[in-house]
């Protein structure tokens, strides 16, 4: 099924601690999927957060298209999301999601998990927000 936003219950999918799997527009390249924190707003956007200068910043400044998959775990029935769209970088807000993803994430009385938190803190951090375009999904 494919629609142009996301519904009450991909917002609530999309709320667990899952991981979505990132692509930016790469010109001539194949996409590269990477692992990232996300969070899906009450708005219909994904947003996650990232340093200023890295590769998926750049490359979504020469081509604003992305998209993010998030898949349910192993052991639970066949869920999948598909979001796809074009981004733009934020310069604000970047830490405060940082500091609620890793709350999300991971268990902050960890004083391991803790201190890195402090370290992304420490540096300088933008949000990359995707406005959903094109919302694949599957629910066996």
């Amino acid at each position: 099924m494919t629609t142009d936003s996301l519904t009450t219950e991909d917002l609530e999918f999309l709320r667990r601690p899952l991981h979505g799997f990132l692509t930016v527009a790469a010109g001539p390249l194949p996409p590269q999927p990477r692992p990232v924190w996300f969070e899906a707003t009450d708005e219909g956007t994904i947003q996650l957060f990232t340093e200023p200068d890295a590769l998926k910043v750049r490359r979504v400044a020469r081509d604003p298209r992305a998209s993010i998959v998030v898949a349910a775990p192993v052991g639970e029935r066949e869920h999948w999301l598909s979001i796809a769209g074009h981004a733009t970088v934020e310069p604000d807000g970047g830490h405060d999601l940082a500091a609620r993803l890793a709350a999300r994430y991971w268990d902050l009385d960890d004083p391991a998990r803790a201190g890195a938190l402090a370290e992304i803190l420490a540096t300088e951090q933008v949000r990359l927000v995707i406005r959903a375009e094109a919302v694949r999904r599957y629910r066996s």
